[in-house]
Parts: structure tokens; sequence; C-alpha cells
């Protein structure tokens, strides 16, 4: 399988671990791909991001277990986000990116950049897409 980057979103990627100041902003930490033509969302580590069917527009309902699996791609306010990126707050108060109002979400089980292991998992996982 060949994996490759097509854009960065335009922006300089930045871990989300980065402490910002006030004045500061960090860059939202996503990036677009392609792999065997269809392109898809992935984080700044270049793991594939997913969307969850059972969330509502702007609304997580993956928590506990479900979160477990399927960690949150979590951002923080006043970071710098592109075009169809917004946070979201999740009902513990973090801040959860996404990407036209759907909450995105990595797959536990993806081990390595390019892995879409969560592609249709119990018919309600999807790869996120542009």
């Amino acid at each position: 399988m060949s994996f490759k980057t097509l854009t960065l979103a335009g922006v300089l990627l930045v871990a989300t671990s980065v402490v910002a100041s006030a004045t500061e902003h960090t860059t939202a930490p996503v990036a677009t791909g392609e792999f065997d033509g269809q392109m898809f969302l992935m984080d700044a580590q270049e793991m594939t991001l997913y969307t969850f069917d059972k969330d509502g527009m702007g609304m997580s309902n993956c928590y506990d277990e479900c979160a477990a699996n399927w960690p949150p791609l979590m951002g923080e306010a006043g970071m710098d986000l592109p075009e169809g990126y917004s946070l979201i707050e999740r009902k513990d108060g973090g801040m959860q990116v996404a990407y036209k109002g759907q909450p995105l979400y990595l797959w536990s089980k993806d081990e390595k950049p390019g892995d879409m292991m969560g592609d249709g998992v119990k018919g309600v996982w999807r790869t996120a897409r542009p």
C-alpha cells in the first residue's frame, strides 16, 4: 500500500500539546490525505480521522468506553482553524475538533499513518472526508 500526504490543509501543523499564551494561537492539528484515490482527513501524526453516525450536529455522543476506543480529536480555545473546522464543547468541558459540525475521532486500533481500520465499524463509524 502506498500512502502520501496530498496537502496539509494550507497550515503549519502544531501538536495540541503545545501550550499557547493568551496572545498566541495554535493551529488545528488536521490535514487532508489521499489513499487509493480517496481523500480523507487526518491528524498531525497522519492518523486517519473518523465521524460517528450517532453524533448530532456540533455535539458528541461518544464518551466513556466509546471515547476509550475512539479518542476524540481535542483542540483548545483560540486555535486557528481552517475553513470548515470548528471546536465543539464536550460535556466533560473539553474542546473537540469538528469538521462541518461533525466531531472528529481517532480509532484506537489504527497502528500507523494511513491505517483506516475504523471505517465501517459497527456500521456507524466513517472515515472523515472533505
